[in-house]
């Protein structure tokens, strides 16, 4: 592996586009190539063999482009696929999990944590271990909020639909003293004016920014930072929807960064 190598990003849809743009703040003469399946989103309400597979396909691109290192920016991929695809590749592989779980022990009030994901990330109960393994005198508060994807995709993103979803889906953990919260899906950073706007002395941990940090960190002690002119991104999706496009703009200019079509099934095409 060289400096010059790309560091790989795939998601199931949108959302870790926020995890492109962390990583690209964060090490802006890296070359990213990143891959949102927004054709076969979501996968948070897939079978734990389905992701794994999708996101061995993913990988097997990735490697294909002699990337330096992937970074899984799907939390659903991250908690069935991570340990996994770390066994099976040659290249680093990091998750959004741990970086998230370590942020949230650094930042906890009241002795409590709140965890909010899709019902996979949720039901594969990954951050409350990885938090318990840290510090195992916390409590750890966890629900699914799904319908938090869908008002992304749609673009609802400072919304009173919004604000409600985040009283419902938040309200009782906040009751619980819950003043930590982990943004368990890599869509549910770009709503959190919404969630503040409701719980205004609530401390949100973006797993995306916290893994970019400790990406950067691991190339250094590797000797493979990269450094010099900004990098490239490449931008690919399954699908090229309109939330997709808009989030493009929103985070690297109309006139920055192209999205093409990718369509990866068991190889790639």
């Amino acid at each position: 592996m060289e400096k010059s190598d790309p560091i790989g990003i795939f998601d199931s849809g949108v959302g870790g586009l926020t995890v492109c743009k962390s990583l690209r703040d964060v090490m802006p003469s890296e070359h990213l190539i990143y891959f949102g399946d927004t054709a076969r989103f979501p996968y948070g309400t897939r079978s734990r063999e389905t992701i794994l597979r999708y996101s061995r396909e993913i990988a097997a691109y990735l490697v294909s482009r002699n990337v330096k290192m992937i970074v899984i920016a799907c939390n659903t991929s991250s908690a069935v696929a991570l340990e996994i695809l770390r066994d099976e590749l040659d290249v680093p592989v990091v998750g959004v999990i741990g970086a998230g779980a370590r942020a949230a022990c650094r930042t906890q009030h009241n002795g409590c944590v709140g965890v909010i994901g899709t019902r996979a990330t949720v039901n594969s109960r990954s951050y409350e271990k990885a938090i318990l393994e840290i510090n195992p005198n916390l409590k750890v508060f966890q629900q699914h909020a799904t319908i938090f994807v869908s008002l992304t995709e749609e673009g609802w993103i400072d919304d009173e639909i919004t604000r409600l979803a985040a009283k419902k889906y938040i309200g009782k953990m906040y009751s619980e003293n819950v003043r930590t919260l982990i943004l368990g899906c890599t869509h549910f950073p770009l709503l959190k004016k919404a969630i503040l706007d409701v719980f205004p002395d609530m401390v949100l941990v973006d797993s995306g920014y916290e893994i970019a940090l400790e990406a950067k960190q691991m190339l250094k002690e590797k000797n493979l930072e990269n450094s010099g002119a900004a990098g490239r991104i490449e931008l690919y999706a399954s699908d090229i929807t309109d939330t997709l496009q808009m989030l493009k703009n929103m985070f690297f200019g109309e006139n920055g960064a192209s999205i093409a079509k990718l369509t990866i099934s068991g190889g790639t095409s």
